[in-house]
């Protein structure tokens, strides 16, 4: 088993991040994520098949129609739409991906809250994607209290190991 942070490190140093699930119907962890990529300096693009724009800014329908490649991708979605977007990133040659989990990266755990994809993520393995099969990225971009107080749980009860 692996800490996360080297994992989160690596995904970190990227320079552009593409962020699957943001929304402006609604208020979401998502949304959350592509504005603090944004303030840490990163060119975050937004994808969602339901919108055209998001922050002022292009969305894209997939990874496909995003015009420079991004570096990695973090998503926050169904984990249906989780294995079509691996699918994406195996055929665009991206090489770093995020699901998103709630209760850190333990398989099976919050099932019904998360973006992992057991499938998803043994083909992110096979074609040597760098994978980070859950936790949140709000835990390690300038955390607020809550993803704070997460981070500290998910680490002191062995959540933020990934096999």
């Amino acid at each position: 088993m692996a800490k996360i942070d080297s994992l989160v490190q690596d995904f970190l140093s990227q320079q552009s991040i593409a962020v699957v699930g943001v929304s402006d119907q609604r208020e979401s962890g998502c949304n959350q994520a592509y504005q603090n990529f944004k303030a840490a300096g990163y060119r975050v693009v937004a994808v969602n098949p339901h919108q055209t724009t998001y922050a002022g800014q292009p969305c894209y329908p997939n990874l496909s129609a995003v015009p420079d490649r991004p570096d990695a991708v973090f998503i926050l979605a169904n984990p249906k739409v989780t294995d079509q977007i691996v699918d994406e990133c195996v055929a665009l040659g991206i090489k770093h991906v995020w699901m998103h989990c709630l209760l850190g990266t333990r398989p099976g755990l919050a099932a019904s809250i998360t973006s992992v994809s057991p499938e998803a993520v043994r083909k992110c393995r096979e074609h040597g994607i760098a994978v980070i099969p859950g936790s949140c990225p709000n835990q390690f971009l300038t955390p607020d209290f809550g993803h704070t107080l997460m981070r500290v749980m998910c680490r002191s009860i062995g959540l933020h190991s990934v096999n």
